[in-house]
């Protein structure tokens, strides 16, 4: 698998809650290329910040990669943020 590259808004799971879990949406055309709505380990960079972690079916036929916060430390960014990702399947 070719590194994927795309930018996102940093977003709780559940808005609603407006805590826990950080994710970033995955831009459709990524998700096929990075083994389709399922949940997959990755590694990547957020800005220049190295990290591994997974993508995961987010509903509605969308996939989302989870953003822990020594993610978002490493990288100098929060929720609500807009950063840049790449991102590699693990073992592809």
């Amino acid at each position: 698998m070719e590194t994927q590259r795309f930018s996102g808004r940093i977003r709780f799971w559940n808005p609603d809650k407006a805590s826990g879990l950080a994710v970033v949406d995955i831009p459709p055309e990524h998700v096929e290329p990075i083994g389709g709505l399922k949940q997959v380990r990755v590694h990547g960079t957020i800005g220049t910040a190295d990290f591994t972690s997974n993508v995961m079916p987010a509903g509605g036929g969308q996939l989302a990669l989870s953003v822990s916060k020594a993610m978002m430390q490493s990288a100098g960014v929060g929720v609500g943020d807009e950063a840049e990702f790449t991102i590699t399947r693990v073992g592809a």
